[in-house]
């Protein structure tokens, strides 16, 4: 396990990459720091981070949906760190109304991020806070089939699928905006849903030491009947202080699943 010692150096440092400059050295590219932030800010094209911040027992809120002071302030200057470093900030309208969040940087310095809400049946009223606080630009993302309401925001309308949205379309539909670069932040069914069309590149899972014995889990993916079924993504594993980080990298699975399956079928005569 790597412990993450961030000062204002190594945070400047990482902010310039995200402007464009390059990792130096691999000398720097050892700082755990750099080694963990690294991938995101310098990142070109399209680039998904899905982050769950969650209890020793798996739970983001209690069955009541108090989610606040979950994670530690370590955790909470690890998430506002990922804020700054995309371009876009993704949640579902769940997220909304359980938490009104801002979704903006506030723990540490750096940029916000484009405010993203998919709200496919138009259910916000346009009075949350987020339309009205001053803060960065919102995209809501809703059905074509959606009512139509006036919001504080760019309203996208898309072709809705089965399940709603689909993560495909708005990823299209960010990147027609300059927005490539994105932390998929909640709720639980919106990162399964980025999770099961295989777009996540990386999964960040921050725990606090913490237990609270019921309430809703971080990630809401389909039930599976034996564990040979289950994701084991490539992970490295961070100390962030009040919480540990593992950082998923779900693409890398995908590809090592994919190459298994290959070597299985060209080993097969049949």
């Amino acid at each position: 396990m790597r412990k993450i010692e961030m000062n204002d150096q190594v945070w400047t440092r990482l902010l310039g990459i995200r402007s464009g400059m390059t990792l130096s050295n691999k000398s720097e590219e050892a700082d755990p720091a750099i080694a963990l932030y690294g991938p995101i800010a310098a990142a070109s094209g399209r680039f998904v981070l899905a982050q769950v911040g969650q209890s020793l027992d798996g739970r983001v809120a209690t069955p009541t949906g108090d989610a606040r002071d979950i994670s530690g302030p370590d955790g909470i200057a690890h998430l506002h760190r990922c804020r700054a470093l995309v371009e876009a900030v993704i949640v579902g309208v769940g997220t909304v109304h359980c938490d009104d969040p801002q979704l903006s940087v506030r723990a540490v310095k750096g940029p916000n991020p484009v405010r993203v809400v998919v709200d496919c049946r138009a259910e916000l009223t346009g009075e949350e806070r987020l339309f009205h606080d001053g803060g960065a630009p919102v995209i809501l993302l809703q059905s074509m089939n959606a009512p139509q309401r006036s919001y504080k925001a760019d309203v996208i309308r898309l072709r809705p699928g089965e399940n709603g949205l689909e993560p495909q379309d708005i990823l299209e539909a960010l990147d027609k905006r300059g927005l490539q670069k994105v932390l998929v932040e909640g709720g639980a069914r919106t990162i399964a849903r980025f999770m099961q069309t295989g777009l996540i590149d990386h999964l960040h899972v921050s725990i606090a030491p913490l237990i609270i014995g019921s309430g809703p889990s971080g990630i809401n993916l389909p039930p599976i009947d034996a564990l040979s079924e289950a994701h084991r993504p490539a992970a490295r594993v961070f100390s962030l202080g009040s919480d540990i980080l593992f950082d998923c990298q779900l693409k890398l699975a995908a590809r090592s699943s994919a190459g298994e399956r290959q070597q299985i079928l060209m080993a097969d005569p049949a």
